[in-house]
């Protein structure tokens, strides 16, 4: 099915705030954002587009083959590049808005087709050093910004400037996207509830005999109707062993009686992206064995939310999550002798082989950086990322207790900083053995 482009349902001017404060951290610096090319397979068959996150954070704007350039302190400081109005290109792929349209409505200061794109970038590039841009990732753009820094070169004979300097807006634009306002909270939140309401539902859902296809069909749903346009990601529905693998997504098996079912699912609103893990019992009973696992798990994740705050290090949690969870595989007869030298040695990530989160918005493993220059940042009221211990055990796996051997356990909830202490943003989804129980025992499909 052909892509169809639309206006973003935020106000335009969130975008353009956006802009000045990027503008004012620029300094002497251009900034160049490329948003992606449409994605066509060989067989003339569109792929769902999605608009790169930076382009859209800058912009709103979501057609493809678009470029953004911003000038601190230039006339004009903001120009977008877009692709003209084809009546004719309409009716196969949606509306286009062209840039006289694109200029007005989303609030640029100039607008030219993107087919001018080298002609024009070189004039308004001239008098720049340096540039943020980001590379190897748009091939297309790639091309385009080679072709202007040779020509600006050319341009430029034998004054002393030579080949322009390349920053990487990745790392520049992270910090912005890292601590989020109000605006950025609004979508945050919503993408968190929508997901939240969609793992309930799958809980209410779930039963032995449906398939893990079935409970994806059900999360999609939810997402859909409640007013998401996609998912952050893909869908992990896993059940039994299938927990044990940490990015499985064949989501094809039947959950059957007697097994754990671990769902690792979010959707985006307005781009920002939820990301919840649960898991629960299929038949809604968990046995002594799962619940062992499942409380030990629970407990390490509640405590370390609790020691969120303005000024810890991420790396704390990091380092709180392998000790605790350490403690709990000695615990559970998985792993033997002292725990400094079983975390010394990596025995521990066996079956813990992942951190205890990451940043979390646009993008679902979000921007921003954990350290800086070498240094570990401390957390800031405004930010937001997942806290996610788990504790996986392969059924073939015959050093472990027959008895846990197949249980795979993930608990993951959205963590927004405070003033002082911290929000869980996906506190609606149930994780307590009681609850977990009781709502499923409620559902009529039982």
């Amino acid at each position: 099915m052909a892509v169809v482009n639309r206006r973003s349902t935020e106000n335009p001017e969130i975008f353009k705030k956006r802009r000045q404060k990027v503008l004012a951290g620029l300094k002497d610096a251009a900034l160049i954002v490329a948003n992606h090319p449409e994605h066509i397979r060989n067989d003339d068959v569109h792929y769902a587009y999605r608009p790169d996150s930076n382009f859209y954070y800058l912009s709103g704007f979501e057609e493809p083959e678009s470029i953004l350039i911003l000038r601190p302190g230039k006339t004009p400081e903001s120009v977008l590049f877009c692709r003209q109005k084809n009546i004719e290109r309409e009716t196969w792929d949606g509306f286009r808005f062209g840039p006289a349209a694109a200029q007005k409505e989303f609030l640029f200061d100039e607008a030219h087709p993107i087919e001018d794109f080298e002609k024009v970038a070189v004039e308004l590039l001239k008098g720049y050093e340096d540039v943020f841009y980001r590379l190897y990732k748009n091939p297309e753009a790639d091309v385009k910004i080679q072709n202007i820094l040779l020509s600006l070169k050319k341009a430029y004979g034998r004054s002393g400037y030579g080949l322009m300097t390349i920053k990487d807006a990745d790392t520049f634009l992270g910090e912005f996207r890292l601590r989020k306002t109000e605006d950025d909270l609004r979508n945050q939140r919503l993408a968190c509830e929508i997901t939240a309401k969609a793992h309930v539902e799958a809980m209410k859902f779930t039963k032995p005999g449906v398939s893990e296809r079935q409970v994806q069909a059900v999360l999609a749903h939810t997402f859909y109707s409640h007013g998401s346009a996609r998912e952050g990601y893909n869908y992990i529905v896993a059940s039994g062993n299938n927990a044990t693998t940490l990015h499985y997504n064949f989501n094809d098996q039947v959950c059957e009686n007697g097994e754990l079912l671990l769902i690792d699912a979010g959707c985006e609103y307005n781009l920002f992206s939820g990301d919840i893990t649960r898991t629960f019992p299929v038949n809604g009973r968990f046995s002594p064995a799962q619940k062992k696992v499942y409380e030990g798990v629970l407990k390490i994740q509640k405590e370390i939310i609790d020691y969120v705050k303005p000024g810890i290090f991420f790396k704390d949690l990091h380092a709180m999550g392998e000790s605790r969870l350490t403690d709990l595989m000695i615990e559970l007869g998985l792993v033997r002798g002292r725990k400094e030298d079983i975390i010394k040695s990596n025995e521990h990530r066996k079956y813990y082989p992942h951190g205890i989160g990451h940043w979390l918005g646009m993008d679902v493993h979000d921007s921003g950086l954990y350290m800086i220059k070498g240094e570990p940042r401390p957390i800031e009221p405004g930010m937001v990322f997942t806290v996610e211990p788990g504790l996986y055990i392969p059924a073939g796996d015959k050093t472990a207790p027959e008895e846990l051997r197949g249980i795979g356990v993930r608990i993951e909830d959205n963590i927004l900083v405070t003033q002082n202490g911290c929000e869980v943003l996906t506190s609606q989804v149930p994780k307590e053995v009681e609850d977990i129980e009781k709502l499923m025992s409620m559902s009529s499909t039982k």
